[in-house]
């Protein structure tokens, strides 16, 4: 198989595994049902709040490892 037909397989099925499995996180789900009885405005704060605590430990964890190059590419940007 080409290279071409490989990424096209692997793109179909990660697309494929997220319609099956994609069924929403424990934490949106419970601010979605808590927010049912408060007003609109809250409810999209409680899950723009849930979402941005459940992002927080890859970027941290990426921050780990790249820390270096991530300090270096500030440098550089900050010299030119």
């Amino acid at each position: 198989m080409s290279r071409m037909g490989t990424l096209v397989l692997i793109t179909f099925l990660l697309f494929a595994s997220d319609f099956a499995f994609g069924q929403g996180c424990s934490q949106c789900k419970l601010l979605a049902e808590q927010g049912a009885e408060l007003e609109e405005a809250s409810f999209g704060s409680n899950i723009n709040t849930g979402i941005l605590y459940l992002m927080l430990a890859p970027y941290i964890i990426l921050f780990i490892v790249f820390h270096r190059r991530i300090i270096a590419f500030f440098k550089a940007m900050k010299k030119g």
